[in-house]
């Protein structure tokens, strides 16, 4: 009974890997284009700028800078400053709450990115074998000149699959390595402004 299925499955050949692919591809795709929204809706520009406010002791004018902002850093900002009254270390501890919570909205949807990049060659491969499967299983049954060209054409066909499988995760890839860089340029942005705050208040004793 298994066998008979697995032979039912190579019978099918690269065809159904294909459309599989090109599904994967369309939802890599957008979770690409919102992962690009979401980063660049809460990029913090002028995140110097209120690290130096921060350091200086401008702490309303810090969270003003920030008033309306969304993102890691403006929120880190705003609790840190809300946490001031209590001293350095209540803002060290919220500082990091803070950090971890907003990750979890940075890191949404990357893992699917680095899971297609990781496997999409292999299911493109996947659909290269059950291809050639396909291909000698029809050499056998049609020998002869005219059966070898068909096997050809069959494998022609199959090495599709593990192209469109690279094509699939290349962009994922790099999609997913550049993500993973701005969340952690995001986090480490989101570190100094907390230290900006807890130097001050180290600083005024």
């Amino acid at each position: 009974m298994i066998a008979q299925r697995l032979l039912a499955i190579t019978q099918l050949g690269a065809d159904w890997v294909l459309w599989l692919l090109i599904a994967l591809s369309f939802v890599s795709v957008a979770i690409m284009v919102e992962r690009a929204l979401f980063f660049a809706s809460r990029r913090l520009a002028a995140a110097d700028e209120v690290a130096r406010r921060l350091l200086a002791g401008d702490l309303v004018g810090a969270v003003a800078a920030v008033e309306g902002r969304r993102g890691m850093e403006a929120e880190v900002v705003r609790a840190a400053v809300e946490q001031a009254p209590r001293g350095p270390d209540s803002v060290e501890e919220v500082v990091a709450a803070q950090v971890e919570r907003a990750r979890l909205d940075y890191e949404r949807r990357l893992a699917f990115l680095g899971t297609l990049g990781n496997n999409a060659p292999f299911l493109g491969l996947f659909g290269t074998v059950l291809g050639i499967i396909r291909a000698f299983a029809d050499l056998a049954a049609h020998p002869g000149a005219g059966g070898a060209a068909t096997v050809m054409a069959g494998i022609s066909e199959a090495l599709v699959a593990t192209a469109v499988g690279l094509f699939v995760a290349l962009p994922a890839v790099v999609m997913f390595n550049l993500y993973t860089r701005w969340l952690r340029r995001s986090t480490q942005r989101s570190a100094v402004l907390g230290h900006a705050v807890v130097a001050w208040l180290k600083r005024r004793g």
